[in-house]
């Protein structure tokens, strides 16, 4: 039987990671993240989870022990926030080129500066090109389903690459909210013991990141983005095998009352939740508006967007992360490059809000969508993007 339970997020993010019966857990405490790997410590300590609990010196450190118990086979799990990401950066491309199914959860921090410990989506498009399968939650049933599924997505041999969850921090990681916890039965059936396509072993030896010449350099990219490509399938049938478990169905954009919609908000991560609600109260008002929630961010999910945003007008893409000198947020560039052979393209109107945790409400949502607008038909407009909430 499962049991729905009120708990902070981040313990529960923990227990799934528990359930999973990960081996090796490498970790270093950074706020908003550290109560994850805090309570796995505790697990540990106490004898209900048989691991081996590495507190390390550093970040980088972190995701090295990782990489290294992975190589040899070991479920491994690690952790980490904005500036703690960016110290671990340079490991975490190389977990992705070495083909190693590391889960990661991402609690989603501003990286400095000015220094911050709130939430925002910097540090997420810090690593965008890493290689790594990322998807975004939304609420703490989503990190407690994906904290799960991730390692089944990650060690598939067709896929074998690391997979990193993205939570916002303070946002999801530090609320209590009411999570399903998955029946012991429920995880044996779902996630089979690993099976590591490669393995560090000394009797049967190989070579793990070694010197790639120029001469198979780009080969070796070239066949790290098509498997990268390839994980969607796996992603996609096991989305629906846990559905099928759990009767929760997830999918790579989510639609939320965008049936004959004219204008789609578009958010990632807890903002889809506050979004929706604004979404509900524009309705009752009469104005056809409607939500998609980009839940998979790599690989891309093109075909999907394409679908979703058909006979639309307008998608207000809400942001929270700068591309410094360049055209807007991230997500929204993202936006407009997979609609440019659309026909009919819906207008991309962008802002840039929420930024190291900001409040942004229904009301902000509102003023967003009004805003909007005017713009809609004005398709010299789809260039500029709005620093919205900005104090004069």
């Amino acid at each position: 039987m499962t049991k729905r339970v009120g708990v902070e997020v981040s313990i529960a993010a923990a227990e799934a990671v528990g359930m999973a019966d990960v081996d090796v857990v490498s970790a270093y405490p950074i706020t908003p993240q550290t109560h994850i790997v805090e309570h796995l410590s505790e697990m540990v300590a106490d004898g209900h989870l048989d691991a081996e609990f590495i507190p390390v010196e550093s970040e980088h450190s972190a995701m090295s022990v990782a990489c290294g118990s992975s190589a040899t086979g070991a479920r491994t799990f690690t952790c980490t926030s904005s500036q703690g990401l960016a110290v671990m950066n340079e490991v975490v491309f190389l977990a992705a080129s070495l083909r190693l199914p590391i889960v990661m959860a991402l609690a989603n921090r501003s990286l400095s500066g000015p220094l911050s410990i709130w939430n925002d989506h910097s540090d997420v498009m810090s690593i965008r090109d890493c290689g790594a399968i990322q998807i975004f939650t939304e609420n703490g049933q989503d990190v407690f389903d994906h904290m799960i599924y991730a390692f089944k997505v990650a060690e598939n041999p067709k896929v074998s690459l690391p997979f990193i969850v993205n939570l916002d921090g303070f946002l999801l990681t530090h609320v209590i909210e009411p999570i399903e916890y998955w029946d012991k039965e429920w995880v044996k059936q779902f996630l089979p013991e690993l099976e590591p396509v490669n393995r560090l072993h000394p009797d049967k030896a190989i070579t793990m990141g070694a010197l790639g010449m120029p001469n198979i350099f780009t080969e070796a990219k070239r066949a790290h983005e098509q498997a990268l490509l390839d994980a969607k399938s796996v992603v996609l049938d096991t989305w629906k095998e846990m559905g099928d478990i759990t009767g929760r169905y997830y999918h790579p954009v989510e639609e939320y009352k965008t049936e004959g919609a004219e204008t789609l908000f578009l958010t990632l991560g807890s903002f889809g939740e506050i979004a929706s609600l604004t979404v509900d109260e524009l309705q009752e008002q009469g104005e056809s508006v409607g939500l998609l929630k980009l839940r998979l961010w790599r690989p891309f999910p093109q075909e999907e967007l394409l679908e979703a945003v058909k006979g639309a007008k307008q998608v207000i893409v809400i942001d929270r992360a700068v591309t410094f000198g360049g055209v807007g947020g991230p997500v929204a560039a993202e936006i407009r490059s997979a609609l440019y052979h659309m026909e009919e393209s819906p207008v991309i109107t962008n802002y840039i809000c929420g930024l190291a945790g900001r409040d942004v409400t229904r009301k902000d949502f509102a003023k967003m969508y009004e805003m909007s607008k005017s713009r809609e038909n004005d398709s010299v407009k789809q260039s500029e993007y709005v620093f919205y909430g900005v104090r004069e």
